[in-house]
């Protein structure tokens, strides 16, 4: 099969387009037919070795966490995933023509959803939906800002927590405020506007997508008591504040991805593509994500 191995830490030119074996699967797990996956973050922070504390890698390693596929075969203890049957998950290894996942992660493709759009969805809107559901846990009536509200956790988080009936505020640049109209919250903070900033007062939680100072800048809006949700570690002033800090990476969760993927499918909220490039683009990709502001998942098909 072909597949994108990286052989050492350093920047995109580390990816190579090579022939390798199709990976063996056990009794619990399904062997997947890749038919697209897409760049995230983290991706590059592994490819480069910035989160090799965290998360080492084996070389040569295959990167990539969506995954959108069919069963090509499953193991003698799987039942329920027959072959051919298109199907989504939070995996790993997905740079490839093949990958294996274990059963109990993967979820059907909604219909209405073709591969690339699958491929977009699982660790974003996993993270983003968790971040709310588990991090955050906020309670009807109560006011949230997250930030990052356009990319695709931001827009999750800003769905699920209209969705438990939180009052969100989408956190964004100023110059996005007018494409996070299209986000339905309840209200748009420019994060690098200090007047606005000086704003904020009493917020029941920030559910963080960025870090950095943007979040920094945001602890002292934070009620006593309140909940700073965060998918990049606790912020180092986060001690100064009478809040509880609830920092957290994404898991699996098949039923839930279904659910989120069939909102997606049904238009209650999106996760945008910005450019869909073939297997063999996979440095391309990962320098397009490095250089930022895309507008949107890059998706590689296969």
């Amino acid at each position: 099969m072909k597949a994108i191995l990286l052989y050492a830490y350093g920047d995109a030119s580390q990816l190579r387009l090579e022939d390798t074996e199709i990976p063996p699967y056990g009794d619990n797990e399904v062997l997947i037919r890749m038919r697209a996956t897409s760049i995230n973050p983290v991706d590059l922070k592994i490819r480069s070795g910035a989160a090799k504390a965290r998360m080492p890698v084996e070389f040569p390693a295959i990167l990539g966490r969506d995954l959108a596929g069919e069963v090509e075969a499953a193991g003698a203890k799987v039942t329920g995933f027959p072959k051919g049957m298109r199907v989504m998950a939070l995996a790993n290894g997905t740079y490839a023509e093949y990958t294996v996942a274990k059963a109990d992660v993967l979820a059907p493709i909604p219909d209405a959803l073709d591969f690339p759009h699958a491929a977009a969805i699982p660790l974003v809107t996993l993270t983003g939906a968790q971040l709310i559901e588990r991090a955050v846990k906020p309670k009807p009536g109560q006011t949230v800002l997250v930030t990052g509200a356009l990319g695709g956790v931001g827009r999750t988080a800003v769905h699920v927590a209209r969705k438990h009936g939180a009052r969100v505020l989408a956190g964004v640049r100023g110059a996005q405020k007018e494409d996070a109209r299209t986000l339905g919250a309840d209200g748009i903070v420019a994060l690098d506007d200090e007047a606005e900033l000086a704003h904020l007062h009493d917020l029941d939680a920030v559910a963080d997508t960025v870090g950095g100072t943007t979040v920094n800048r945001l602890l002292k809006a934070i009620r006593a008591g309140g909940v700073l949700g965060s998918v990049l570690g606790e912020p180092a002033e986060a001690h100064k504040y009478d809040i509880r800090v609830e920092a957290f990476m994404a898991q699996p969760d098949a039923s839930r991805l279904y659910a989120l993927a069939d909102e997606v499918a049904r238009g209650e909220f999106s996760i945008p593509i910005a450019r869909i490039l073939p297997l063999s683009g996979a440095v391309a990709a990962h320098r397009m994500a490095e250089e930022g502001n895309v507008g949107g998942k890059i998706v590689l098909v296969m």
